[in-house]
């Protein structure tokens, strides 16, 4: 069983910036991709950004071009830097990590983000 330990959430200011780990129970780097999910009060989990084994990364339109994720195996860890936060990105953000495309995938507990004005 895969554990997956986020931080880096908390109380961020309208127009800032953050950055969340998740750090994996065992080595990373066969695991097939990682990412963050997100859930907003009242609404369905939704996707944030996935990255691959091999690098290749994919982003919700909403992220877009200002949210980077990036992995360090040798950490076993992923990232989700975000910048210009806005009130839609108060969530609780979950790291997920999945070995294969055919298996489940395992998540994290969570981190609360929530951005204030």
């Amino acid at each position: 069983q895969v554990q997956l330990v986020e931080s880096g959430g908390g109380l961020v200011q309208l127009g800032g910036s953050l950055r969340l780990s998740c750090v994996a129970s065992e080595s990373i780097s066969s695991f097939y991709v990682m990412g963050w999910y997100r859930q907003a009060p009242g609404k369905q989990r939704e996707l944030v950004a996935l990255i691959t084994n091999v690098g290749s990364t994919n982003y919700a339109d909403s992220v877009k071009g200002r949210s980077t994720i990036s992995r360090d195996n040798a950490k076993n860890a992923v990232y989700l830097q975000m910048n210009n936060l806005n009130a839609d990105d108060t969530a609780v953000y979950y790291c997920i990590a999945r070995l294969s495309p055919n298996r489940p995938p395992y998540w994290g507990q969570g981190t609360q983000v929530t951005v204030s004005s």
